[in-house]
Order: structure tokens, then sequence, then C-alpha cells
């Protein structure tokens, strides 16, 4: 029996849900999940980004970002620097969510590290040259 060809999109959802998995552990001592760490991400990458460019650049609804900004100004980490009432929302980090953010970064490096350093496996490796390479 042959073998299969490699499917690009398997492989890729497969180092995903490793990644995923890994910087899920590696935030979690911080209280932070991944999807907060894109949008900590997205807010500092966008000063003054609106409800609606977070979920642009998220991919998800704008009430999810409502939601989730909601938790994240409870938390001290960013704040809607928007003085008055009826104009559209400034979101920005905290000297707080500043903080937090490059600590998080900090525990990404060592997650690509581990998985795509010069000790990983040498197929993941590859992955992250690639991807390093694509993004130059």
């Amino acid at each position: 029996m042959s073998t299969p060809p490699t499917s690009p999109s398997v492989v890729l959802l497969t180092v995903a849900h490793r990644v995923e998995t890994a910087l899920g552990a590696a935030l979690a001592p911080l209280g932070l999940t991944v999807s907060r760490l894109g949008l900590l991400g997205h807010i500092s990458g966008v000063p003054g980004a609106s409800f609606s460019d977070l979920a642009r650049m998220s991919g998800i609804s704008v009430q999810s970002v409502h939601t989730a900004v909601k938790a994240l100004v409870a938390a001290g980490l960013v704040r809607d620097a928007t003085a008055r009432a009826g104009a559209a929302s400034r979101i920005e980090l905290t000297p707080e969510g500043v903080r937090l953010l490059r600590e998080a970064m900090a525990a990404v490096a060592a997650v690509d590290a581990e998985l795509f350093g010069p000790d990983a496996d040498p197929a993941l490796r590859q992955v992250g040259e690639a991807v390093r390479a694509a993004f130059r």
C-alpha cells in the first residue's frame, strides 16, 4: 500500500494545534489566553483602534470584541481613551497592559524556541524557518 501524499492543510492544522496548546499553557500563569494575547497585540500594534478595527483584525464579531475589551478594562489592561460620550472609542493599553504584553511575548519566545528552535524536531525547525523566511 502506498503512502498518501502529505497534505499541507493537515500538517499546518496539526502544528497549529500543538502551538496553541503550548501557548495556552505558557500564558495561563499570566492569566491570559491565546485570544486575549491576540487582542492585546492588536491594541498595542494599532494605537487608537476602534471596536470595529479590532473585530476585523481578530476575525470575531464586534459584540465579542466589546465583551473581551470589557474584561480587559476590568482587569486594568486596557482603557478607552475617548473623553466624551458618543465619540468613537479609542482603545489602548494601560501601563499594566504593556507590562503583561511584554511578559506574554517572552512566553511566546520560549514556546517558539521549544517548538521551532535548534533543539526542536527537525521538521518543526523547517516549518519555523519557512514561516520566518515568508515574513521577512
